[in-house]
């Protein structure tokens, strides 16, 4: 965004909420509420109409819901979008971040709720993360390639792939995940910034919904082939040797903590117990969780790729990455699939060596 100041659309059908929200971004630099709106209807004739950089969503809504405003939205004017929901947990989310919202943030309840003001650091920080924001990645979700199970690639001779993701994760997980008609013969794990009600609810889809066997990261595994196992929000998965097998472990996140869980703690684990067995990917997201990770799985003899700008909701994360010398390739998010499956790009045109 070229301006300095977000002007803000919040749509919800609690008066209480509404308020509630107005007066948080209100009182914060940079950030103008131009308007307000109680059902989708309201809503999307003003952002049709209004000059909007970011709208806040509640999904439950009378006359037209959150999910039919989005579709639209996202047809004829896409708009960056952050739920703000009292659905914790819910697989609506997440349907919402397929139809386009950028991320969103839990209400305390579905109901109005004083300790809806609880919620005002997250809610600014994810809002001035829209600065950032590639609105076309949000409203085009590109065809996946398929991943061809017959060649082992990049997988061959790995013992795990370590994903780190942020903004834009959720449904950028989805998508890669369910380019594979076949679960290859290594494990994943995940570190998706989340908030730790949801990430249980996201493992559950994403068993559902793609060829993979997921479920959130518990302590004390051994991780197996065609496995996805997601860090649960608010804890760390790293690993440790017991014995002769090397089994993840969880710890809580602490205050100090800028992330949690954190993709470099993931990264930097992976590499000391892996070595160059490791595969790390970093996706799309603020900040620059994962960079020094990448780094260090490089310097085990691993092998790191990026999503590209091109396809990356925020560019942060990646380019962070990219630019401490860590990544090997850098992809659009629809061809990393392939690529680790299929071993892309084993040499490039200066003829250095590639992932494999």
């Amino acid at each position: 965004m070229s301006r300095d100041t977000l002007r803000v659309l919040v749509i919800d059908d609690s008066a209480f909420s509404r308020r509630t929200i107005v007066t948080m971004l209100g009182r914060a630099p940079g950030i103008e509420v131009v308007d307000w709106a109680r059902d989708g209807h309201e809503a999307l004739r003003k952002a049709l109409e209004m000059d909007i950089d970011l709208i806040t969503l509640d999904l439950e809504m009378p006359r037209m819901d959150g999910f039919t405003f989005l579709r639209l939205l996202m047809a004829k004017r896409p708009t960056p979008v952050l739920v703000v929901s009292g659905r914790a947990g819910d697989e609506d989310v997440f349907k919402a971040l397929d139809l386009g919202a950028a991320d969103f943030v839990a209400k305390p309840s579905a109901h109005p709720d004083p300790d809806l003001a609880e919620i005002e650091q997250e809610l600014l920080r994810k809002i001035q993360a829209i600065h950032e924001l590639r609105v076309e990645n949000l409203a085009e979700r590109q065809p996946s390639g398929v991943a061809d199970p017959a060649h082992a690639g990049l997988v061959r001779d790995r013992s795990v792939v370590a994903i780190g993701a942020s903004t834009g994760g959720p449904a950028a997980l989805m998508q890669l995940f369910g380019a594979f008609n076949v679960a290859p013969s290594v494990p994943f794990v995940v570190a998706q910034h989340m908030p730790g009600a949801f990430t249980a609810g996201f493992a559950e889809r994403l068993d559902r919904l793609t060829c993979f066997d997921v479920r959130e990261a518990r302590h004390g595994e051994v991780l197996g082939a065609g496995q996805i196992r997601i860090a649960p929000g608010g804890k760390h998965v790293e690993f440790e040797r017991v014995g002769d097998q090397v089994r993840t472990r969880l710890s809580p996140g602490t205050r100090s903590d800028k992330y949690a869980p954190s993709v470099d703690r993931l990264f930097h684990s992976a590499a000391e117990h892996f070595g160059s067995a490791v595969l790390g990917v970093v996706l799309t997201g603020m900040g620059g969780d994962g960079a020094s990770g990448a780094q260090a799985i490089r310097k085990g003899g691993g092998a790191v790729l990026a999503e590209s700008e091109e396809s990356a909701v925020i560019f942060g994360m990646p380019q962070q990455a990219i630019e401490a010398g860590a990544v090997d390739q850098v992809l659009p998010l629809w061809e990393i699939a392939p690529a680790i499956q299929a071993g892309a790009g084993k040499t490039d045109e200066s003829g250095s060596e590639g992932l494999e």
